[in-house]
């Protein structure tokens, strides 16, 4: 893989970063600026609205500028949005800076996905896709403990700074090795880019990465008191555990990308089936501490291995149109998965169902994907007939 894939990474690690290392903060931000930890997770929430409205808003007005301009120019504003969170002196402002932060996180990811490809052989494309989101995987690993470990020894600011100098060092690799496009992308407009993401097979398969995605959060985001409450586990037990989850994130996203090299729709059916496969097998895993903890492990390998797979299938179903754009739907959509996710798992402990009726409620999305998945395949082959069928113009 060229290096130039690797300053991507980067990128995607600073990111990975920053929106997943507020959970581990909670505690210390609404103590310091005297909120609820209800109020503290909106921060959260606000980071994800901020990723979905971003995604495809940035993407549209940055359409005609060099794609390494607007990969620098995002990860400009993400340093930045991280230096308002630091120095953020209250709720609001600080709601505001992470919102701001968030906006670069759909469109580095959309469009980096589209450089990425760029990179490399035909047959090595998903894999390219894999190695830039392998960043976000290693934030979850490394870089969301040692934050969480920062912000606690030295004040949950300081955690903000060090990911605002990521985001300096993510932009001096990025335009060391990146290499410019000897010209611009074609001058498009956006009502046509739109327009092609609206046919039925991208929205279907944009749907499919909601579905997906959701049943990876509605796990994950209960996986503390899952492992506490049902498989016995103890409280300090927890963080080493979710390693386990990060192993499994890096191991399943790699595989992922090179499986979709080999064949494309069998890995996206593949990895869905697998997904649904573990979200069941957990249920009943999560009685005892050893079969939960390696669940855990299985749950991060089979979630992410539909990343890289789910990007590239709606990549290649806007081809011709609206790459970028659709690439960051596809972002904004792994984003309302997480929100879904979460939502239902929560509505499942709510309606008395209890922590251990979660796994299986979300083994329900994953099996929805798969079907909403058939359509978007039935859907394509419709499009291809009647445009095979349709009478070419007269010279």
């Amino acid at each position: 893989m060229p290096l130039a894939l690797y300053a991507l990474t980067a990128g995607a690690f600073g990111i990975g970063v920053t929106e997943f290392v507020i959970m581990g903060l909670l505690l210390d931000v609404g103590g310091d600026l005297h909120v609820s930890i209800a109020a503290a997770g909106l921060l959260i929430s606000g980071y994800a609205l901020g990723v979905v409205v971003g995604a495809p808003v940035l993407t549209v007005l940055t359409a005609r500028w060099p794609r390494k301009t607007v990969l620098l120019g995002l990860m400009a504003i993400f340093t930045l949005g991280n230096l308002a969170c630091a120095l953020a002196p209250n709720y609001e402002l600080l709601m505001a800076a992470r919102i701001l932060t968030a906006l670069a996180h759909g469109t580095f990811f959309g469009v980096g996905s589209v450089v990425a490809t760029g990179l490399v052989a035909e047959d090595r494309k998903a894999s390219a896709i894999a190695v830039m989101f392998t960043g976000l995987t290693v934030a979850n690993i490394l870089g969301v403990p040692a934050g969480t470990w920062l912000g606690q020894m030295f004040g949950w600011r300081a955690t903000f700074w060090a990911v605002a100098a990521v985001g300096v060092a993510a932009f001096a690799v990025i335009a060391l090795l990146v290499p410019a496009e000897k010209q611009a992308p074609e001058a498009s407009d956006w009502r046509a880019d739109l327009a092609a993401i609206l046919r039925a097979p991208v929205l279907l398969g944009l749907l499919t990465t909601v579905l997906g995605y959701a049943g990876v959060f509605a796990v994950f985001t209960y996986i503390a008191p899952l492992l506490t409450q049902i498989a016995g586990v103890p409280a300090g037990a927890v963080s080493p555990i979710l390693l386990v989850f990060g192993g499994g994130l890096v191991v399943g996203n790699l595989l992922g990308g090179k499986l979709a090299d080999r064949g494309l729709l069998a890995t996206v059916f593949g990895t869905l089936v697998a997904l649904a496969v573990v979200l069941m097998l957990m249920a009943p895993a999560m009685h005892w501490p050893v079969s939960a903890v390696i669940v855990t492990g299985l749950l991060g390998a089979a979630g992410f291995a539909t990343v890289a797979p789910l990007q590239m299938w709606v990549l290649s179903k806007a081809e011709g149109a609206g790459q970028s754009l659709a690439s960051s739907f596809n972002i904004a959509a792994f984003n309302l998965g997480n929100a879904l996710g979460a939502w239902a798992g929560g509505l499942a402990i709510g309606q008395g169902s209890g922590l251990g009726s979660v796994p299986m409620v979300a083994a329900l999305f994953p099996l929805a994907a798969i079907a909403v998945a058939g359509l978007a395949v039935v859907a394509s082959r419709r499009a291809g007939r009647a445009a095979a069928e349709r009478p070419c113009p007269a010279a």
